[in-house]
């Protein structure tokens, strides 16, 4: 893999900081959504699969910090790596009590090789509550927050069952920028409805509001979801590799050189992928 990547990734972004390999741990919170508890809706986002995009290890009572320090014994010994970052990953992991993500956030840093803490969330579970334990909890550390957008577009938020607004992500981008933290959205090309235009929209829209990060996914179709129902009965069209690896190249020539191009691709759970197949070949899609 050609290491002159005319983009910054996050690898060379954290080794610009740090001096050297900084490895994310991701955790499992056993947090809920506000999609799926029954505030906002019970069946969640289309495509998404009941781990939420996460491992699952809180439902079988593996703890913050042992997550931690296990991730960090196998990130030590596969790469060698001396510094991480806790990567609170799967659901909406803003969506508790301030006292409960406080203690959440400080039982994943560990030592003070823990550099970061990343957390990925909803644009509508951003408050200042939140905000301020987000603080406390990361001083003197990296701190970036991930929200997850998808799309610019209302209607298509909509279809896919999102439960927020384009409005509601711009109130958060604007509340964490208040603080000087850093922004990672998260998008996916392919989604119904969608043609390039829409799709490039949406990067107009994060490249407006200063966005520090990205992270790129494709529409994949995977087990367990209402997704998955839709593409049985071919409701659903899918992009093809070079569609989809020509519409990500053509976001990050739209973007700021700074911005952080934290994923290039979705990464489904093998076992359970149902379509593209191609979303498996990650070497062949980052090349």
């Amino acid at each position: 893999m050609r290491q002159d990547l005319p983009f910054l990734s996050l690898n060379k972004y954290l080794k610009n900081i740090f001096g050297e390999r900084v490895q994310k741990i991701p955790l499992d919170a056993g947090l809920t959504c506000p999609n799926r508890d029954g505030t906002k809706g019970t069946k969640g986002c289309i495509y998404c699969d009941p781990y939420g995009s996460g491992t699952g290890r809180a439902r079988n009572g593996v703890t913050i910090r042992e997550q931690m320090i296990q991730g960090i014994d196998w990130a030590r010994k596969r790469y060698g790596a001396k510094k991480y970052i806790a990567y609170f990953q799967s659901f909406s992991n803003t969506y508790a009590s301030p006292d409960k993500l406080r203690k959440l956030y400080n039982d994943a840093l560990v030592s003070s090789d823990v550099v970061g803490l990343f957390i990925g969330t909803r644009p509508d579970c951003i408050d200042d509550a939140v905000l301020d334990v987000i603080e406390e909890c990361g001083k003197g550390r990296l701190i970036t927050i991930e929200l997850g957008l998808q799309s610019a577009h209302n209607h298509t938020l909509q279809n896919i069952n999102r439960g927020h607004s384009v409005e509601d992500f711009v109130g958060a981008v604007e509340s964490i920028k208040k603080r000087d933290l850093n922004v990672c959205a998260h998008v996916i090309f392919g989604l119904p409805g969608e043609g390039p235009e829409e799709m490039l929209a949406t990067i107009q829209l994060l490249k407006s509001l200063n966005i520090d990060g990205i992270k790129f996914h494709q529409l994949y179709v995977v087990h367990g979801t209402q997704l998955y129902e839709e593409y049985k009965k071919n409701n659903i069209s899918l992009l093809t590799l070079d569609e989809y690896c020509s519409l990500v190249a053509r976001a990050i020539s739209i973007l700021p050189e700074r911005t952080v191009i934290h994923r290039l691709q979705g990464d489904p759970p093998r076992d359970h992928l149902i379509a593209p197949k191609w979303s498996l070949e990650k070497n062949e899609i980052r090349q």
